[in-house]
């Protein structure tokens, strides 16, 4: 009897380990010639799930030896504030890259947050002139959840030439640049790129279709088995908090219904462990070639 080829996890816990080894060895070599990469974190508000991710990324920080700082602006501030405390960041010499940490407070206009982070500090690569050299096929920083994504594909040797990819999710952060990314003329690009939101008809039609889909909604197992094709690679970006009468902790799940999901892709990512990790080591990734930028000094990136 024949037996059916096993699905492969796509593990970023491991892809990101390696990672962020050899980012080690580049700050070591920065530090070398007087240059610490120095990431900067900006918190609006009081969501309980954007301090676990700035706490997070400041443990990331000091495992490579990166410096980190970070600053809480009081939730009733008026934008003004925020935008003043960007302003230092940008003037201060020893800041090599800035996050503001989404989600802010409605009264803020994300955008102008974003516009008023120094392009060269921009390592979430969210300013317009960021967005730009992405799309034109320059990119200063990619962004990090999108550039995770691509690492990831290439990690596992999971062919993206002249593949169709299915793009579900068309944020600013993920679903745009990721389409952009993969679309790109350049080596872990050069796919046939369909974008999917939700004006979209039919959707499982489109997903069907293709040979790659990346998963970037925010609706909790959106995606099943039924709208896969056999042998598809499937990317799940989301992380959704799911309350069950049936569970006393709450329990998290992606955009894509794993169980089903798996049992008929080629590949597929774990949630958790899967893109997550990879956003925070190309975070560390873009902190680091901020600081050799900045600083002229040439550094070996992975």
């Amino acid at each position: 009897m024949k037996q059916e080829p096993q699905t492969t996890l796509i593990d970023g816990n491991e892809v990101s380990g390696r990672i962020r080894d050899t980012l080690r060895e580049a700050v070591v070599r920065l530090r070398t010639d007087g240059v610490t990469p120095r990431l900067a974190t900006v918190r609006m508000g009081d969501d309980g799930t954007s301090k676990t991710y700035v706490s997070m990324k400041q443990r990331a920080c000091s495992d490579l030896g990166i410096q980190s700082e970070h600053h809480e602006v009081d939730t009733d501030e008026p934008s003004a504030t925020l935008l003043d405390r960007i302003e230092e960041l940008n003037a201060d010499p020893d800041v090599d890259g800035i996050v503001v940490q989404r989600p802010l407070p409605v009264h803020i206009n994300e955008r102008d947050a974003f516009r008023r982070i120094d392009p060269e500090k921009d390592v979430d690569g969210f300013h317009p002139e960021n967005v730009g050299r992405l799309v034109t096929g320059d990119p200063r920083f990619k962004p990090c959840t999108p550039h995770g994504i691509q690492r990831l594909l290439s990690a596992y040797d999971i062919e993206t030439d002249g593949r169709d990819a299915v793009v579900v999710g068309r944020s600013n952060v993920v679903g745009r640049p990721t389409a952009n990314l993969l679309l790109q003329r350049a080596p872990g690009s050069n796919a046939t790129v369909t974008v999917c939101h939700s004006r979209t008809t039919d959707l499982a039609q489109k997903t069907r279709g293709a040979d790659i889909v990346v998963a970037a909604t925010g609706v909790p197992e959106l995606i099943d088995a039924e709208m896969l094709s056999a042998g598809a690679v499937v990317v799940d970006v989301g992380i959704n908090r799911v309350d069950t009468a049936a569970r006393d902790e709450p329990q998290f799940v992606g955009d894509v219904d794993f169980e089903s999901a798996s049992q008929k892709a080629r590949a597929i990512t774990p949630v958790p462990g899967g893109v997550g990790p990879m956003t925070i080591a190309m975070l560390l990734y873009n902190t680091v070639k901020a600081a050799g930028l900045r600083a002229d000094v040439s550094v070996d990136l992975p």
